[in-house]
């Protein structure tokens, strides 16, 4: 009876609801959530986000995960091919120590080498390339194929975002 934390895609906008239907069904789930003051026009209010959008995990035996999928508010399980990714116990206590503690968390983009990306503030924006591990930092190749070229620069990764190619799989 090993129970294991599974990540759960909900529908969009509908994180709150999906983690409040799981507990409806006695089932052990956690939504990180940060806190933001957001000003409108006529009032400042305390709002709550999610860390990740339409993400949440859930704690249970991996062979009831149909259970998670049949809530309301959820649209699918994170899989990788045929399994569905489970996340080990000590992440989710990180991310709970780090909201619980008032770190100023922020999500970012993951990126690995070989990403195809695109350049989306500064000088550069609109440049499309492929990211680089080299020497520790993260690095943007640019290719241009017409001269059989490639220029390599560091870049903050704040300013380039991931962007899908033709043979990337539909998640």
């Amino acid at each position: 009876m090993l129970k294991n934390w599974i990540v759960v895609r909900s529908k969009p906008r509908s994180e709150k609801i999906a983690y409040a239907q799981l507990k409806e069904k006695g089932i052990e789930a956690y939504l990180p959530l940060l806190k933001e003051r957001r000003k409108w026009s006529d009032r400042k209010k305390w709002v709550e986000f999610p860390l990740f959008s339409s993400y949440l995990f859930a704690k249970i035996e991996i062979k009831n995960s149909i259970f998670v999928l049949q809530t309301n508010g959820v649209s699918s399980l994170v899989k990788f091919g045929e399994v569905i990714a489970i996340v080990q116990d000590e992440v989710v206590h990180a991310i709970k120590l780090a909201i619980d503690g008032g770190y100023q968390l922020t999500p970012a983009e993951y990126f690995i080498a070989g990403n195809a990306v695109e350049v989306i503030e500064g000088p550069m924006r609109g440049v499309k390339g492929i990211v680089a591990q080299l020497k520790g930092k993260d690095r943007l190749v640019i290719k241009i194929d017409a001269i059989q070229q490639a220029l390599s620069i560091d870049i903050d990764t704040r300013f380039i975002k991931n962007i899908k190619s033709k043979s990337d799989p539909i998640l």
